[in-house]
Order: structure tokens, then C-alpha cells, then sequence
């Protein structure tokens, strides 16, 4: 009997995944757990306690992370001194989730306000130097009406 073939995205998995390198990747699932409600699927331990990968979901999506490795290149943000990237998280309710966020320890670094896009919308950074995003959707708007927004912002 043949095993059928694999399927080239698995179940439960999007086409873009954010994988994260985090100094004390245990520590980061404990905090997403509590700041985003993330639930965990599995963890894959390495050497010397260190976390090889682990994957959590949060909403209806994936979250892979492990510890640095810096004899691989495996560098998180607080060993690069920052970090370009913004992970983006859309919520229910984004006053109650940045709120839930900071109780657990992150920290905002752009407050919430309502965007000219249309989104409730913080910026957060974790006790792992990762940048999140934190929106809700609130307003349908064409681009033309985005652009008109965004240019009275600016003025």
C-alpha cells in the first residue's frame, strides 16, 4: 500500500509564517501565551536546554520560534540591537488585547489611536525585542479615501 502523498502546505498552516529567534525561546512561549493567547503545538528541544523550534498558534494562525544560535547565525533582535521587523496581529478588540500585552510585560512604543486605514492600531515591542502591530479592523475605506485621509494627516 502506498503512502499517499504530502501536502505541499499542511493543514492548519498559511502560505507566510513569522519565525522568530528569541534569547530564551521558552521564556517567549510563556509571554505569548499570556500576552497574545497563543497556545502551544509543539517544542522541539536541542543541546544544553536551548529550544530548536517550537510552534504556537495564535488566532488562526502560526507561530514558529526558537532560541538563538549564534554558532548557526541564529540572532534575535536583542543581540542585533533592534529589529526591522513588525509582526502584525489583527484582533477582536485591540484596546483589550494591547491592555492583555502590556500587563504581560510588553511595552508600547506607538499608543493606540484610530488610523487613517480604517484600524484601531497600536505598536508594541516584547520582552524579546520583537516588534508587534495590533489592530482592529474598524472602517472599510476605497484607497481613494485612504489617500484622501492620509494626506489631511499629514498637513
Amino acid at each position: 500500500m502506498t503512502k499517499p502523498a504530502a501536502k505541499p502546505i499542511p493543514d492548519g498552516m498559511h502560505s507566510l509564517t513569522p519565525h522568530l529567534i528569541c534569547a530564551g525561546a521558552a521564556d517567549a512561549i510563556t509571554f505569548y501565551t499570556k500576552a497574545f493567547n497563543a497556545v502551544e503545538v509543539s517544542r522541539l528541544p536541542g543541546p544544553k536546554g536551548k529550544l530548536m523550534h517550537a510552534m504556537l498558534r495564535v488566532g488562526n494562525s502560526a507561530l514558529m520560534l526558537t532560541d538563538e544560535f549564534p554558532e548557526w547565525g541564529g540572532f534575535g533582535p536583542k543581540s542585533l540591537k533592534g529589529s526591522p521587523v513588525t509582526v502584525h496581529l489583527y484582533v477582536e478588540n485591540a484596546d483589550a488585547a494591547v491592555e492583555q500585552a502590556v500587563s504581560a510585560g510588553a511595552k508600547i512604543t506607538m499608543p493606540l489611536s484610530d488610523m487613517f486605514w480604517g484600524d484601531r492600531y497600536a505598536q508594541l515591542e516584547d520582552p524579546f525585542g520583537h516588534r508587534w502591530s495590533v489592530a482592529t479592523h474598524m472602517r472599510d475605506l476605497s484607497p481613494a479615501e485612504i489617500q484622501e485621509a492620509m494626506d489631511k494627516a499629514s498637513r
